[in-house]
């Protein structure tokens, strides 16, 4: 079965129990799924009751929810997509980083297999979309960088943005506004315990920005050697 015969809806729930799992090792329960869709629990039960038995994923009551092979594999295809998307439009079209996410939700599941590929060989096969977010080869293979949470820098570290989440536009947009891109390198100072606040510079600027718990846990860094 290809993807394109699963329900739109289908699709949604697969990418998001993958996107769950891919930066943390937190259990993924069907609560954890409702908040991320947010959607009411008892219909997030029902769909996953579906999609396991259509053989997608694995779910005990009251227990984790894990992707099977097929599901997983149906997964990294709608990541793919998403992704390449989401770089076709920034790269071609001249979209910022903050506009594509919820453009590339919709266009995900219109395009065929053969635009995607053609999309890719354009792009020249990028590994990381506009966000630092990996790129599933059309093999279903994905490269996660190793990174860290910025929450959990050391103090007096210096570090290269590898990834920062892209569900909320507008802290994308803060972001820009202070010039905290993938690929940049920060200085990192940490706050006194429980401010909830890192203070980053960003290398070549003079000016710093105090990033509170939403701003710092939506980074992933890396540190530099």
């Amino acid at each position: 079965m290809s993807v394109n015969q699963l329900s739109d809806s289908a699709q949604n729930y697969l990418k998001i129990i993958f996107g769950l799992t891919e930066w943390s090792s937190d259990p993924v329960t069907a609560s954890v799924i409702a908040a991320k869709a947010g959607m009411k629990l008892s219909t997030v039960s029902g769909a996953l009751s579906k999609l396991r038995q259509q053989g997608l994923l694995n779910h005990a009551p009251y227990g984790a929810v894990t992707l099977t092979n097929l599901g997983r594999g149906y997964a990294m295809t709608m990541v793919r997509r998403h992704r390449l998307v989401e770089t076709f439009l920034v790269q071609m079209l001249g979209y910022r980083w903050d506009q594509v996410h919820d453009e590339a939700e919709n266009l995900e599941h219109a395009v065929s297999d053969f635009m995607i590929e053609r999309i890719d060989d354009l792009l020249d096969h990028p590994t990381r979309d506009p966000h630092g977010d990996p790129i599933p080869t059309a093999e279903g293979h994905i490269n996660i960088p190793e990174a860290i949470n910025l929450s959990d820098a050391v103090d007096g570290s210096r570090v290269v943005v590898e990834r920062i989440a892209d569900d909320d536009s507008q802290l994308l947009q803060y972001f820009s506004d202070q010039d905290i891109r993938v690929g940049v390198q920060l200085s990192v100072s940490v706050a006194e315990d429980f401010s909830d606040t890192v203070t980053v510079k960003v290398a070549g600027k003079k000016s710093t920005a105090q990033l509170g718990t939403r701003a710092s846990t939506a980074v992933w860094v890396s540190h530099v050697a």
